[in-house]
């Protein structure tokens, strides 16, 4: 056969074997039998062998084979992937709409409702309508590029079909659910018991593992499934008006959608689909922990904006958790990384929801009172959203003399003396600032993905350098040497190496991780972005006052207090001397929308009618602007809404300028 005739022979039979790729997998509507298949693919695989300058990249027969020849490599997602807020309750999504409701009044409401399959998420992209990217969700900003594997599932195109008038964009980043059907699940465990293999707890698991795989063709062998639900770019092409609209060009692409989405023109059609298949989710062919459900129009969702972790115009309702009884073998006491002394039931393990459930957190002695649970106990456990375990109640009380589990008067650790602060009704805490299971789970908690991410500094490490006291405080981490980690098991030079690299690495990461890391009780992720972002440097953090701190939105007087007696510490003071010297960033870049409010403080009372109160501070912040919870002589502004409070009778006694909503947009505009 000639080249030209080669050429037109492996285009026709791509388009053949991806045609039917999509009738099979996507539209559930073979047309031809397994072995005709097989022959096209065979004959494929066959040209593609004797003339390999016409195999492209898209090509049916690139979907399984490649094997990677070292760990997965770590991408940046083109816009940043958000989690989803969730409820549990009808009375919490009915909070949740009228939160949308406030946030746009006056606004006709559309609600998109979708399922919510208990996979794995992935961001999938394409460039000129072919498949160049398939990246985990990671921590939302990176992800690990499995490409090679995304490219085994053959429900994703490797090419997208021309969708009639909707031009396929240069570049579209749609965002996935990679799954693993129940009846797959079940052949998939019983093969490996047959081989006296680990089983997988639940479907979502094995799809896990699977994704992850440096071996595409045993990723092959786990049959997995995709549906695309949204999408996070489009370049070159139609920005979609309704999220609507983008799910039914999607199926025109060539993606595999849920079938059961729906349009909701009202919140009661939105209920009725939850009840639906709350009542119905054992009877689907993949596991579903719940529905989500987004706001239709794509005005409205940019007008609500999204918080640090999730978007405002979506949600998701969680379906009821699922119980078991089992009976309590042993509650012991852990210590956490701030000294909190936690209650945790060990139980006979039990099947629940998918999972095997082997121990769960009693939360605090309170709880232990409340339950009256104690050793022996039979107790109903569930997973609360399908994800965290939880003792329910004590359903059948042990016939044995054994008593409550009660507040240890010296920590299970180290022997120190506990003591329950004035500032928390509900724990208790090992006092001993050198109690070495606090310090092993700050090192853990400073080194984690949301703090300085070093990548295999987990805790099987801590242990050891603890044991071989390698490391004293968090500082130390950035002294170790090749040599020191070289005495640890299963490290060799390249193992070292790379932690290493990784711990030179954490040192340029911004002042809002580093204070994250840095473990401050009631201090969380989004605090710590907070005071970087109002501070820019640690320097000027611990040179600011209780009252200053405390009147920063969101932040508070226990949250204040927390981050002064924090910084006033000489254990505090002399480890950020040593981080310092250590070469760790203590800076925060900032995030600017120009600087048009630099320097003015402003007050919001009453309510507004165009954005919720968190949208306007937030930009006000981003602006250069600050904003106060309270009226003084250092307010610049205060923005009245409707039915202004006290704040508004204090700004006119005061002499403070005070601006209508419409005067403070035209503010923001100029």
């Amino acid at each position: 056969m000639d080249k030209f005739k080669a050429k037109q022979l492996i285009a026709k039979l791509s388009r053949q074997i991806e045609e039917h790729n999509h009738r099979y997998y996507v539209l559930s509507q073979p047309t031809i039998a397994d072995k005709e298949y097989d022959d096209l693919l065979r004959q494929l695989l066959d040209l593609e062998g004797q003339f390999p300058e016409f195999k492209e990249p898209d090509s049916p027969s690139q979907r399984v084979g490649t094997k990677l020849a070292a760990e997965l490599p770590v991408v940046r997602h083109r816009a940043k992937m958000y989690s989803l807020d969730n409820t549990y309750s009808f009375e919490e999504l009915g909070e949740w709409h009228q939160r949308v409701g406030k946030g746009l009044p006056g606004a006709k409401l559309e609600y998109v409702v979708e399922l919510k399959i208990d996979g794995v998420s992935a961001a999938l992209t394409y460039e000129k309508g072919v498949l160049v990217m398939g990246a985990t969700r990671g921590d939302g900003v990176t992800g690990e590029d499995v490409t090679h594997n995304i490219r085994t599932i053959r429900s994703i195109p490797l090419r997208l079909k021309s969708a009639g008038q909707t031009a396929i964009p240069g570049i579209l980043d749609v965002r996935a659910e990679i799954y693993m059907e129940r009846g797959e699940f079940d052949r998939l465990n019983a093969q490996r018991k047959a081989k006296g293999e680990v089983l997988f707890a639940n479907p979502r698991n094995a799809t896990s593992g699977a994704i992850k795989l440096l071996d595409s063709r045993l990723t092959a062998e786990r049959n997995l499934k995709c549906f695309v639900h949204s999408f996070g770019t489009i370049e070159g092409g139609k920005d979609f008006g309704t999220h609507w609209e983008f799910l039914q060009a999607a199926r025109k692409f060539g993606f595999c959608t849920n079938p059961d989405s729906r349009l909701c023109s009202t919140f009661e059609e939105v209920v009725a689909f939850c009840r639906r298949f709350q009542d119905k989710r054992n009877e689907l062919p993949f596991e579903a922990d719940g529905v989500v459900i987004k706001v239709n129009a794509r005005d409205q969702q940019k007008r609500l904006g999204e918080t640090l972790k999730s978007p405002r115009w979506a949600v998701a309702y969680k379906f009821p958790a699922q119980q078991a009884t089992t009976k309590v073998k042993r509650i012991t006491i852990q210590v956490g990384r701030t000294g909190v002394l936690t209650p945790v039931a060990e139980l006979d393990p039990v099947p629940c929801a998918g999972v095997t459930i082997s121990r769960c957190t009693l939360h605090n002695f309170d709880e232990v009172k409340r339950l009256k649970v104690k050793v022996g106990d039979r107790v109903l456990v569930e997973r609360a959203g399908d994800v965290i375990p939880k003792i329910v109640k004590v359903v059948e009380t042990s016939r044995s003399k054994g008593t409550q589990v009660r507040v240890p008067r010296k920590c299970p650790v180290c022997r120190g003396p506990v003591a329950k602060e004035k500032t928390d009704q509900v724990a208790y805490r090992c006092i001993n600032p050198s109690c070495p299971k606090q310090l092993e789970r700050r090192l853990v908690h400073f080194a984690s993905r949301l703090a300085m991410d070093i990548e295999g500094f987990g805790e099987a490490v801590v242990v050891q350098l603890l044991q071989k006291k390698y490391i004293h405080d968090l500082a130390d981490i950035y002294h170790l040497t090749q040599k020191q980690l070289l005495t640890l098991e299963l490290f060799k030079e390249k193992k070292a190496d790379k932690l290493l690299a990784a711990i030179a690495q954490s040192r340029t990461q911004p002042l809002s991780r580093l204070l994250f890391g840095l473990g401050i009780v009631n201090i969380g992720e989004k605090a710590a972005h907070t005071l970087a972002q109002k501070y820019g440097s640690l320097d000027a953090l611990l040179k600011a006052g209780r009252d200053e701190i405390e009147s920063i939105h969101e932040i508070g007087a226990v949250m204040a207090d927390s981050i002064v007696s924090f910084f006033k510490q000489a254990t505090t003071r002399k480890l950020v001397s040593r981080l310092k010297k250590a070469g760790v960033n203590m800076t925060e870049p900032r995030e600017k929308v120009g600087q048009v409010l630099a320097g003015k403080r402003f007050v919001f009372t009453g309510e507004l009618a165009y954005s919720s109160r968190d949208q306007v501070s937030s930009l006000v912040r981003k602006m250069g602007g600050e904003v106060s919870s309270s009226v003084s002589k250092k307010t610049d502004f205060v923005v009245a809404g409707e039915n202004p409070g006290s704040k508004y009778d204090k700004a006119v006694d005061l002499g403070v300028k005070i601006l209508d909503e419409q005067a403070f947009r035209e503010m923001i505009n100029g």
